[in-house]
């Protein structure tokens, strides 16, 4: 077993570190050691920032992005079509789209998908908000902007059957997704492409 190389302060900051997307324990350690040679202008920082984040993040309760605000920066933008409203999975998938800049619409985070596997069924999804808020005046396309995954497609089929009473076109997107790929991991180009050229399901 290996020896801990430093105090315990610092070997919980590796295994906090170690626990983020992409970050194993030898990147993980490689980053403590950054943020401890650069204590002032970073660590501390940071510190600061994430303290303040965890004190004012909030989940907004119209789409289920997180901001600071509720409702989010996103939501309050009056210079959003209103017409559209876009279906994602996870926050950074709306994230990404945004980023995209394909489109400036409203969004609505699911929170997940079905997957029988996991044992997320239906009740486990932010679907009757999804449903309110497309039986709004005035949205005439719901745009399912889900993973090209088997659990992402059978998500796309049950909200479609959910949808179908409502006067509104539901589309997914199109060209430039692979299957199997996921929207936080496509480059903007591939994305703005889907969006635009997005199709009637």
């Amino acid at each position: 077993m290996a020896q801990s190389v430093a105090g315990p302060e610092i070997e919980r900051l590796i295994q906090l570190l170690a626990r983020l997307p992409g970050l194993g324990p030898r990147s993980a350690r490689r980053a403590a050691l950054h943020l401890i040679k650069k204590r002032e202008t970073l660590l501390n920082p940071l510190s600061d920032a994430m303290r303040v984040a965890n004190e004012r993040i909030v989940v907004c309760a119209s789409c289920g992005n997180v901001d600071t605000s509720d409702p989010c920066t996103i939501c309050a933008d009056h210079r959003r079509d209103l017409a559209i409203l876009v279906v994602v999975e996870d926050v950074s998938d709306l994230w990404a789209l945004e980023r995209s800049g394909a489109i400036s619409a409203r969004y609505h985070v699911l929170g997940g998908v079905l997957s029988p596997l996991d044992g997320v069924r239906p009740e486990h999804l932010n679907l009757e908000t999804l449903v309110a808020r497309a039986s709004e005046p005035g949205v005439t396309e719901v745009i399912l902007a889900l993973n090209a995954t088997v659990d992402g497609q059978t998500t796309v089929h049950y909200v479609t059957d959910l949808l179908s009473h409502l006067p509104v076109k539901v589309t997914k997107l199109a060209h430039g997704v692979p299957v199997g790929g996921e929207l936080d991991y496509l480059d903007e180009g591939t994305l703005s492409a889907a969006i635009k050229q997005r199709t009637t399901f």
